[in-house]
Protein backbone atom coordinates (compact mmCIF):
# COMPACT_ATOMS: atom_id res chain seq x y z
CA UNK A 1 0.00 0.00 0.00
CA UNK A 2 1.40 3.36 -1.04
CA UNK A 3 0.93 6.39 1.23
CA UNK A 4 1.51 10.10 0.83
CA UNK A 5 2.19 11.96 4.11
CA UNK A 6 1.96 15.73 4.59
CA UNK A 7 2.97 17.70 7.70
CA UNK A 8 2.72 21.50 7.62
CA UNK A 9 1.43 21.93 11.17
CA UNK A 10 4.31 24.21 12.23
CA UNK A 11 7.26 26.00 10.59
CA UNK A 12 8.97 22.79 9.38
CA UNK A 13 7.63 21.05 6.29
CA UNK A 14 7.76 17.32 5.73
CA UNK A 15 6.30 15.15 2.98
CA UNK A 16 6.93 11.48 2.30
CA UNK A 17 5.92 8.55 0.14
CA UNK A 18 5.93 5.16 1.87
CA UNK A 19 5.20 1.80 0.27
CA UNK A 20 4.24 -1.06 2.63
CA UNK A 21 6.19 0.53 5.48
CA UNK A 22 9.29 1.24 3.39
CA UNK A 23 10.24 4.89 2.91
CA UNK A 24 10.51 5.52 -0.83
CA UNK A 25 11.30 9.22 -0.46
CA UNK A 26 11.02 11.87 2.24
CA UNK A 27 11.70 15.60 2.38
CA UNK A 28 12.12 17.32 5.75
CA UNK A 29 13.02 21.00 5.83
CA UNK A 30 12.93 23.93 8.22
CA UNK A 31 13.54 26.85 5.88
CA UNK A 32 11.05 29.30 7.47
CA UNK A 33 9.38 29.74 4.06
CA UNK A 34 5.60 29.99 3.83
CA UNK A 35 3.89 26.63 3.32
CA UNK A 36 1.43 28.20 0.88
CA UNK A 37 4.42 28.76 -1.42
CA UNK A 38 6.46 25.60 -0.76
CA UNK A 39 4.09 22.73 0.12
CA UNK A 40 2.64 21.85 -3.30
CA UNK A 41 5.94 22.31 -5.21
CA UNK A 42 7.62 20.05 -2.64
CA UNK A 43 4.94 17.38 -3.07
CA UNK A 44 5.35 17.62 -6.86
CA UNK A 45 9.13 17.34 -6.45
CA UNK A 46 8.65 14.21 -4.33
CA UNK A 47 6.57 12.48 -7.01
CA UNK A 48 9.10 13.45 -9.66
CA UNK A 49 11.95 11.98 -7.61
CA UNK A 50 10.25 8.59 -7.31
CA UNK A 51 8.89 8.60 -10.90
CA UNK A 52 5.31 8.23 -9.69
CA UNK A 53 2.01 9.85 -10.51
CA UNK A 54 -0.33 11.03 -7.71
CA UNK A 55 -3.06 8.58 -8.74
CA UNK A 56 -0.70 5.69 -7.91
CA UNK A 57 -0.96 6.29 -4.16
CA UNK A 58 -3.54 4.38 -2.11
CA UNK A 59 -4.08 6.72 0.87
CA UNK A 60 -3.09 10.09 2.32
CA UNK A 61 -2.06 10.96 5.88
CA UNK A 62 -1.96 14.52 7.20
CA UNK A 63 -1.05 16.16 10.50
CA UNK A 64 -4.38 17.50 11.73
CA UNK A 65 -3.11 19.80 14.50
CA UNK A 66 -2.53 21.37 16.90
CA UNK A 67 0.06 23.91 15.82
CA UNK A 68 0.08 26.92 13.54
CA UNK A 69 -3.46 27.78 12.40
CA UNK A 70 -2.22 28.80 8.97
CA UNK A 71 0.10 25.82 8.61
CA UNK A 72 -2.57 23.33 9.61
CA UNK A 73 -5.13 24.84 7.26
CA UNK A 74 -2.71 24.69 4.33
CA UNK A 75 -1.79 21.05 4.92
CA UNK A 76 -5.35 19.91 5.52
CA UNK A 77 -6.65 21.81 2.49
CA UNK A 78 -4.01 20.26 0.23
CA UNK A 79 -4.64 16.78 1.66
CA UNK A 80 -8.43 17.07 1.32
CA UNK A 81 -8.18 18.38 -2.24
CA UNK A 82 -5.86 15.57 -3.29
CA UNK A 83 -7.89 12.93 -1.46
CA UNK A 84 -11.16 13.95 -3.06
CA UNK A 85 -9.69 14.53 -6.52
CA UNK A 86 -7.86 11.19 -6.52
CA UNK A 87 -10.65 9.37 -4.63
CA UNK A 88 -8.30 8.19 -1.89
CA UNK A 89 -8.99 7.81 1.86
CA UNK A 90 -7.61 10.47 4.20
CA UNK A 91 -6.43 9.93 7.78
CA UNK A 92 -5.52 12.69 10.21
CA UNK A 93 -2.97 12.21 12.99
CA UNK A 94 -2.12 14.52 15.90
CA UNK A 95 0.89 16.66 15.02
CA UNK A 96 2.08 16.26 18.62
CA UNK A 97 2.03 12.49 18.31
CA UNK A 98 3.96 12.69 15.03
CA UNK A 99 6.83 14.47 16.83
CA UNK A 100 6.62 12.07 19.79
CA UNK A 101 7.03 9.16 17.36
CA UNK A 102 10.60 10.34 16.70
CA UNK A 103 11.46 9.18 20.22
CA UNK A 104 9.36 6.03 20.37
CA UNK A 105 12.31 3.87 21.48
CA UNK A 106 12.38 5.70 24.83
CA UNK A 107 10.93 3.53 27.61
CA UNK A 108 9.51 6.26 29.86
CA UNK A 109 6.99 8.98 29.07
CA UNK A 110 7.30 11.18 26.01
CA UNK A 111 5.97 14.72 26.16
CA UNK A 112 5.83 16.62 22.89
CA UNK A 113 4.94 20.28 23.03
CA UNK A 114 4.59 23.37 20.87
CA UNK A 115 4.73 26.96 22.04
CA UNK A 116 1.24 28.53 22.11
CA UNK A 117 2.55 31.90 23.36
CA UNK A 118 1.99 33.74 26.64
CA UNK A 119 3.44 30.84 28.64
CA UNK A 120 0.95 28.43 27.11
CA UNK A 121 1.66 25.24 25.19
CA UNK A 122 0.01 22.57 23.11
CA UNK A 123 1.08 19.26 24.62
CA UNK A 124 0.49 15.54 24.59
CA UNK A 125 2.04 12.78 26.70
CA UNK A 126 2.57 9.23 25.48
CA UNK A 127 4.05 5.95 26.66
CA UNK A 128 7.40 5.25 25.11
CA UNK A 129 7.62 2.39 22.59
CA UNK A 130 3.82 1.95 22.20
CA UNK A 131 2.92 5.67 21.96
CA UNK A 132 -0.26 4.95 23.88
CA UNK A 133 -1.79 8.27 24.95
CA UNK A 134 -1.27 9.05 28.65
CA UNK A 135 -2.37 12.70 28.57
CA UNK A 136 -4.60 13.78 25.70
CA UNK A 137 -3.44 16.53 23.38
CA UNK A 138 -4.53 19.84 24.88
CA UNK A 139 -3.82 23.54 25.30
CA UNK A 140 -2.72 24.72 28.76
CA UNK A 141 -0.25 26.83 30.68
CA UNK A 142 3.25 25.38 30.94
CA UNK A 143 2.99 25.46 34.75
CA UNK A 144 -0.22 23.43 34.70
CA UNK A 145 1.35 20.88 32.37
CA UNK A 146 4.41 20.46 34.59
CA UNK A 147 2.25 20.02 37.69
CA UNK A 148 0.42 17.20 35.93
CA UNK A 149 3.69 15.56 34.91
CA UNK A 150 4.97 15.68 38.50
CA UNK A 151 2.25 13.18 39.41
CA UNK A 152 3.90 10.45 37.31
CA UNK A 153 6.82 8.42 38.59
CA UNK A 154 8.37 7.75 35.20
CA UNK A 155 11.09 9.91 33.62
CA UNK A 156 9.76 12.29 30.96
CA UNK A 157 11.49 12.89 27.64
CA UNK A 158 10.57 16.24 26.11
CA UNK A 159 10.63 16.54 22.34
CA UNK A 160 9.79 19.36 19.93
CA UNK A 161 11.47 22.44 18.51
CA UNK A 162 9.90 24.70 21.15
CA UNK A 163 11.02 22.68 24.18
CA UNK A 164 14.17 24.81 24.55
CA UNK A 165 12.00 27.86 25.31
CA UNK A 166 10.74 26.17 28.47
CA UNK A 167 13.80 24.12 29.44
CA UNK A 168 14.65 26.13 32.55
CA UNK A 169 11.10 25.88 33.92
CA UNK A 170 10.96 22.17 33.11
CA UNK A 171 14.24 21.48 34.93
CA UNK A 172 13.17 23.54 37.93
CA UNK A 173 9.90 21.63 38.30
CA UNK A 174 10.86 18.08 37.35
CA UNK A 175 14.57 17.96 38.19
CA UNK A 176 16.26 14.72 37.17
CA UNK A 177 12.97 13.27 35.90
CA UNK A 178 13.19 15.64 32.93
CA UNK A 179 15.14 14.50 29.88
CA UNK A 180 15.51 16.29 26.55
CA UNK A 181 15.60 14.75 23.09
CA UNK A 182 18.57 15.46 20.86
CA UNK A 183 18.20 18.19 18.26
CA UNK A 184 18.30 15.77 15.34
CA UNK A 185 14.89 14.29 16.22
CA UNK A 186 13.01 17.53 16.89
CA UNK A 187 11.58 18.01 13.40
CA UNK A 188 8.34 16.26 12.37
CA UNK A 189 8.75 13.49 9.82
CA UNK A 190 6.02 12.59 7.39
CA UNK A 191 7.22 8.98 7.38
CA UNK A 192 6.41 8.80 11.10
CA UNK A 193 3.03 10.36 10.35
CA UNK A 194 2.36 7.56 7.87
CA UNK A 195 3.60 4.94 10.34
CA UNK A 196 0.97 6.12 12.82
CA UNK A 197 -1.73 6.36 10.14
CA UNK A 198 -1.11 2.75 9.13
CA UNK A 199 -2.32 1.67 12.57
CA UNK A 200 -5.75 3.19 11.93
CA UNK A 201 -8.70 1.82 9.98
CA UNK A 202 -9.14 3.41 6.59
CA UNK A 203 -12.17 5.73 6.44
CA UNK A 204 -14.48 5.94 3.44
CA UNK A 205 -13.75 8.38 0.62
CA UNK A 206 -16.93 10.28 1.53
CA UNK A 207 -15.47 11.08 4.97
CA UNK A 208 -13.07 13.49 3.27
CA UNK A 209 -15.87 16.10 3.16
CA UNK A 210 -16.31 16.11 6.95
CA UNK A 211 -12.60 16.04 7.80
CA UNK A 212 -11.59 19.10 9.85
CA UNK A 213 -8.39 20.18 11.65
CA UNK A 214 -8.08 19.86 15.42
CA UNK A 215 -6.78 23.18 16.67
CA UNK A 216 -7.39 22.50 20.40
CA UNK A 217 -7.87 26.24 20.88
CA UNK A 218 -9.90 29.07 19.40
CA UNK A 219 -8.09 31.47 17.13
CA UNK A 220 -7.41 34.83 18.78
CA UNK A 221 -10.01 36.60 16.64
CA UNK A 222 -12.66 34.02 17.56
CA UNK A 223 -11.79 34.24 21.24
CA UNK A 224 -12.06 38.03 21.19
CA UNK A 225 -15.38 37.84 19.35
CA UNK A 226 -16.82 35.38 21.87
CA UNK A 227 -15.54 37.51 24.73
CA UNK A 228 -17.31 40.54 23.21
CA UNK A 229 -20.52 38.57 22.78
CA UNK A 230 -20.55 37.60 26.45
CA UNK A 231 -20.06 41.20 27.50
CA UNK A 232 -22.84 42.24 25.17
Amino acid sequence: MIWLGIDTSNTPLSVAIVNDGLIIAEIVQDTKLTHSVTAMPTIEELFEKVKMKPNEIDAIAVSEGPGSYTGIRIGVTIAKTLAWTLKKPLIGISSLKVVAANANLFSGLICSLFDARRQNVYAGVYKGETLETVLEEHHSGIKELLQQLKEYNDPVLFVGLDVSKFEEEIRNELGEKALFASKNIQLPRASKLIELAMRESLPSIEDVHSFVPKYHRLAQAEAEWMKGQKKG
